[in-house]
């Protein structure tokens, strides 16, 4: 069977190194990524799940903020995924948000974010590494503690914003130890999870693959229900004109 076709949004400016290091973590769960952007095809009925990566912020314009202390604004990237995010879960299509592909599913599904959630929850806090510096505490009987285990997780921190009031149909399922949100994750189906760490860099940590593997396992039986839905059709149909 041939592997599932993952989006992957990625930053113009960054997504030459970022795109590969997604793929291959996406490759190790068993599909493959391709790449998506403001200046690169996409297109939802092609692919069996996306992956809203990591980059600027989020303009506050969307969730009814004010222009605060972002530095870096990429508007045509904000609304390119905001619209995918919309429409994949109208599409019933596996959602994985990294950092900013966190945020922007809570933005996308009527959320808010922090601009400044290090000033909130403590400078002194700060931790801006590629490293698994920073612990996450994982909320038992959710989707992420299903896949990963509820245990506290070392994760990395490169994130400046930070969801603060959820979308609809969102459930907090961790948060750090000074209880700024970490993860978020869909009550219902479609599966969409959206992480403020970076799993991508973490590919030799097992419970990072295994959030790469939830996405592809939700992918794959997607695609798997789609084509029993048209071979049911093709079937009804056949047996219509011989009727």
């Amino acid at each position: 069977m041939s592997r599932p076709l993952i989006g992957v949004t990625v930053s113009e400016r960054s997504g030459w190194r970022i795109f590969p290091l997604v793929n291959l973590n996406l490759w190790l769960a068993g599909a493959r990524g391709v790449r998506w952007g403001v200046d690169h095809p996409h297109d939802l009925t092609q692919v069996d799940g996306i992956v809203i990566g990591g980059g600027d912020d989020i303009g506050p314009e969307l969730y009814g903020g004010t222009l605060g202390v972002s530095a870096r604004l990429d508007p045509e990237r904000d609304a390119l995924e905001r619209g995918l995010a919309a429409q994949a879960a109208d599409m019933n299509m596996p959602v994985l948000g990294i950092c900013r592909g966190a945020q922007m599913l809570n933005v996308a599904l009527g959320g808010t974010l922090d601009q400044n959630a290090w000033q909130t929850f403590g400078m002194e806090r700060k931790i801006r590494t590629i490293l698994p510096k920073r612990e996450v505490c994982v909320d038992a009987g959710t989707l992420l503690a299903e896949h990963t285990g509820p245990e506290p997780m070392k994760v990395n921190a490169l994130h400046t914003q930070a969801v603060q009031d959820l979308g609809d149909g969102l459930q907090v399922c961790a948060r750090d130890t000074a209880g700024m949100i970490q993860a978020v994750e869909r009550t219902r189906d479609p599966f969409a999870l959206g992480v403020q760490w970076h799993p991508e860099h973490l590919f030799y940590a097992r419970r990072q693959r295994a959030i790469f593997r939830a996405l592809v396992a939700a992918a794959r039986a997607r695609r798997e229900a789609r084509g029993q839905n048209a071979a049911a059709h093709a079937d009804a149909q056949g047996k219509a004109f011989t009727i």
